[in-house]
């Protein structure tokens, strides 16, 4: 990620969890990186807080550099790498994932747990004190059937 070298980042002392997120998109909207990144810095954030992002296509796309703090789970962003899911859904549709998403997802929680074996992989929702649907899918179900140990 090439604005690392203008934004000050503090590093993560520790991977104890990778959170998976979603846009909350319908389907019909293909976002990116680029547009997360102007949504979050409306809220605040110095740029996008997600490490990754997975586009509609399968395409992965690189946020915050994946040693840095994010911004993407209250409490937990110092200890964890957050995915974000292109879609999810909304009011009027729920987990409208495609099939290159499901699969750049696979290969991304087997390369990080590689590099991170202890971590947790779960869900926005599946933190304490969180009031969303995110990601709109059961995460620990899916993890166990893809065997991603």
């Amino acid at each position: 990620m090439s604005q690392s070298a203008t934004i000050q980042f503090v590093r993560r002392k520790s991977t104890d969890f990778i959170a998976i997120h979603c846009a909350a998109t319908d389907a019909s909207q293909d976002i990116g990186k680029a547009e997360i990144d102007v949504w979050h810095r409306q809220r605040g954030f110095l740029c996008i807080g997600y490490h990754f992002v997975i586009r509609r296509d399968g395409r992965l796309e690189y946020g915050r550099d994946v040693w840095a703090i994010g911004a993407h789970v209250i409490g937990y962003n110092s200890k964890s790498i957050g995915i974000c899911m292109v879609g999810g859904g909304s009011a009027k549709e729920v987990n409208n994932f495609t099939p290159p998403q499901w699969a750049t997802l696979e290969t991304l929680l087997r390369d990080l747990k590689h590099e991170y074996p202890d971590a947790v992989i779960q869900g926005h929702r599946d933190f304490p004190d969180v009031q969303k649907w995110c990601p709109s899918f059961n995460v620990k179900s899916w993890v166990a059937e893809k065997a991603i140990v």
